[in-house]
């Protein structure tokens, strides 16, 4: 075998397991873990059901790896605690939406009655989103305080992809976005 056709080689390998993980993206989002089959997603790539398994392992390692590969939340945790409120809910009620955000919580969503996908979904979110943000706050009952504000977060993300404008004219949204601004920040505040 020639050194270019080993590059052509590992290269659609990449190729094809970056679709394998998108193609499990999109149904997992759309479906929930329990409503998905291997074949499917092999199915959407136009590959044998066995290079799923070759790349990911099982349905179970698969879903770790579509949790992990959404973008982490790391805006999230930058600049001042004490005006969390304010810049979080300008991203959750005003700021255009992230598919790729919106696609892990339907994630979570519509996988989480999955005895299976839950375990997944509880450790990604501990490594990649309760942990860092609870350091990022620091101080007493961080964990806690994080806990708090994650669950009012989710709550409104889950609201805007119902109705991206809540149901409320300009002015209606805006007192929305500071209240929500309010109460954010009183949960992460020590």
């Amino acid at each position: 075998m020639t050194v270019l056709e080993v590059l052509v080689r590992k290269r659609n390998a990449a190729i094809t397991r970056a679709s394998l993980l998108s193609s499990a993206t999109s149904r997992f989002a759309r479906d929930g873990y329990e409503n998905v089959s291997l074949r499917e997603i092999a199915a959407d790539v136009g590959v044998d059901v066995s290079l799923v398994s070759r790349y990911f392992g099982g349905k179970e390692e698969l879903f770790s790896e579509v949790l992990a590969s959404t973008p982490p939340p790391d805006d999230f945790f930058v600049g001042d605690p004490r005006n969390f409120g304010e810049r979080m809910s300008r991203k959750l009620v005003i700021e255009p939406q992230d598919n790729k955000s919106l696609d892990c919580l339907l994630i979570m969503m519509r996988s989480s009655s999955s005895p299976k996908a839950s375990e997944a979904i509880r450790k990604s979110s501990e490594e990649r989103f309760y942990g860092p943000f609870a350091a990022w706050l620091g101080g007493p009952d961080a964990m806690i305080r994080a806990r708090i504000a994650s669950d009012i977060m989710k709550g409104v993300a889950i609201d805007r992809i119902i109705s991206d404008d809540f149901g409320l004219d300009a002015e209606q949204r805006e007192k929305f976005r500071a209240r929500i601004a309010r109460l954010l920040q009183a949960a992460v505040d020590v």
